[in-house]
């Protein structure tokens, strides 16, 4: 199943870029739009010329105030920063400790063992649907991302995987995305997430730490996003009563959004009749 495709970067984790994400119909996510990350702080341009490239307009910023001072963003040239902050009110879960989580075995035992490190962040992944500044900070991020004079888009968090894999879930969704295809762009991210704490997680296994809470930690995991779409749907009815009554987003928001971001999955007339004329004269020369 097309997830996203991941972007060259070597001072840039989980680089992503939406495009060619079915939306069914024959349509799908179009390329060069929208982008998923992790924290830009170590962004480098001299080095990730490709990533200049891109043409990035927006970054979204969806960490807390603790964070963003603790690592600042780094911004492409010529892109502006918007700060979405999704847990403002609830600076204090997991997501936003990521490191501190993995720092002391003993405390983590203790706060995350016998199963509460997956239970914790399932119940934060509830906060990122019913939370009051969640919802805010998810209703400026969509309209940004509606809004094609600020495309191209980069949204990211820390780990670019739990606050940022619902802001691409909900996107995704609202496109016409179906959700085994959004649980397959969810999960996608979870090789690289491996690999970006690999340091963290070897020392905290190293004095004495449970691999067990290192894993519900810095992975996504299927009961995660399902805890947020049941939390949709057992408070709104659905991704359309989600968007309207919890994240109050107009409706003229909600078509400038699909019609800016699926575009036709077929190629182009011209490219096609293209591509089979020379398949034509290759075949006639074989």
């Amino acid at each position: 199943m097309q997830t996203a495709r991941a972007v060259a970067a070597s001072t840039v984790v989980n680089l992503r870029d939406l495009g060619g994400i079915s939306l069914g119909r024959d349509r799908c996510f179009r390329s060069g739009a929208v982008l998923r990350s992790g924290q830009l702080s170590g962004f480098d341009a001299a080095r990730d010329v490709a990533v200049t490239a891109l043409g990035i307009r927006t970054v979204v910023d969806l960490r807390t105030a603790d964070e963003r001072m603790a690592a600042p963003d780094r911004l492409p040239p010529g892109a502006r920063l918007f700060v979405a902050d999704v847990l403002g009110d609830n600076p204090g879960v997991a997501p936003a400790r990521l490191r501190a989580l993995l720092s002391d075995p003993v405390a983590a035992e203790e706060l995350l063992g016998g199963g509460k490190a997956e239970e914790l962040f399932a119940q934060t992944y509830r906060k990122l649907v019913l939370s009051p500044g969640a919802s805010a900070a998810y209703r400026a991020f969509v309209e940004t991302a509606a809004d094609d004079r600020a495309r191209p888009v980069l949204v990211h968090c820390t780990a670019g995987k739990d606050r940022t894999g619902w802001a691409t879930t909900l996107l995704l969704l609202m496109v016409g995305a179906s959700r085994d295809v959004v649980r397959a762009e969810f999960l996608a991210v979870n090789p690289v997430a491996r690999a970006a704490f690999q340091p963290y997680v070897q020392g905290f296994l190293d004095a004495g730490g449970d691999p067990e809470i290192a894993a519900a930690i810095i992975e996504v995991r299927p009961r995660y996003l399902s805890t947020a779409l049941d939390a949709m749907d057992e408070r709104w009815g659905g991704l359309d009563g989600y968007v309207r009554d919890g994240l109050r987003i107009p409706e003229p928001v909600v078509e400038r959004l699909r019609s800016g971001l699926a575009v036709s999955a077929r190629p182009e007339p011209a490219i096609a009749a293209t591509r089979s004329a020379k398949a034509v004269i290759r075949g006639s020369m074989g």
